[in-house]
């Protein structure tokens, strides 16, 4: 759905709380993470984007789980408290903060040596953290915003942490995507705000649909390595995505809010792709929000696609011209 074209509707209020009801009815008991067993004791996850929304509910259930449990954040204040909550609520020490902005590459990079420098091990990595509604921005680095946070923070951030990944293999990385994945376009040059995109809302849809071919991409290059990845759809959740927004949107926002899913219900299939017994072994797919395997977009299985974004993507990381320790 777009959001800003539901805008211009005179009956968008009608409409929207009519699409809201259409969910709530459609909405199906999924998968229950209450009834997986799966114990992460002796295991390390990383969820990015844990302060808040669909990240924290997954960190608080992966350390739940007794696993040691990395918050990736930006804000040191909001990460700190989450993880705090996090300890309290389920008793595990080993939850820890750890700065991260997947906007900035020099950030995902400091963030990368820390772990390879003090970690032994990481089981599942989560690339959680993303936004929308920013206005067109380039960053110091030459990147577009929004895409550098949401699509090639996540990028550079699972390829500095591959090897660790496949040391400690199983391993999973979970990539947060969107059903509006559908409506985006992979151009790569989004990347480097060569080319603009017309709203905010087709940014966002072009960076999941580089979520989904990311994911492909990296689950053919990883064959073998008992390293699998996996995106998904977390469906409508009522999470603070939408706060970059004018108020007509947050408004709308607010009115469907009673209809869609609470962040608790909208981190479930983030969960079953990384901890669940029905997801291992299953690598390079796709989940929708009721973590049924499910086709993403024409685009989104476009191999040709996913190997050209990955070369661009690996050029203006900076993977092609270093190591990756």
């Amino acid at each position: 759905m777009e959001l800003l074209s539901a805008c211009s509707h005179p009956c968008w209020a009608l409409l929207t709380l009519l699409l809201g009801l259409l969910l709530w009815a459609r909405r199906r008991r999924a998968w229950d993470p209450l009834k997986c067993p799966t114990n992460l004791t002796g295991k390390t996850v990383i969820v990015t984007g844990a302060n808040s929304g669909i990240g924290k509910c997954v960190a608080l259930d992966l350390a739940r789980r007794n696993a040691r449990t990395i918050l990736a954040c930006r804000s040191r204040e909001r990460g700190q408290a989450a993880v705090e909550e996090i300890r309290a609520a389920t008793g595990n020490p080993a939850v820890l903060l750890r700065l991260l902005d997947t906007g900035s590459l020099a950030s995902v990079r400091a963030f990368a040596q820390a772990v390879l420098r003090e970690e032994k091990r990481l089981d599942v990595l989560v690339n959680n953290a993303g936004l929308t509604g920013l206005p067109f921005t380039i960053t110091p680095e030459g990147l577009e915003q929004t895409f550098a946070t949401n699509y090639l923070g996540p990028f550079l951030l699972t390829n500095l942490l591959l090897d660790l990944l496949k040391a400690s293999a199983p391993a999973r990385v979970v990539n947060v995507s969107s059903f509006r994945h559908s409506m985006g376009n992979a151009d790569c040059r989004y990347l480097t705000g060569q080319e603009r995109l017309r709203s905010f809302d087709a940014a966002y849809n072009s960076t999941k649909l580089m979520n989904v071919l990311f994911t492909a991409e990296l689950a053919r290059r990883l064959q073998g390595t008992g390293v699998t990845a996996n995106a998904l759809s977390p469906g409508m959740v009522n999470t603070s995505i939408m706060r970059h927004f004018g108020w007509t949107i947050r408004a709308l926002f607010a009115l469907i809010r009673p209809f869609i899913k609470s962040a608790e219900q909208g981190a479930v299939s983030t969960i079953y792709c990384a901890v669940s017994e029905e997801a291992s072994g299953i690598t390079g797919k796709y989940f929708d929000s009721s973590c049924r395997l499910v086709l993403p977009s024409m685009a989104a299985r476009d191999a040709g696609l996913a190997r050209k974004l990955w070369e661009e993507s690996e050029r203006l990381t900076g993977l092609t011209d270093s190591p990756r320790h």
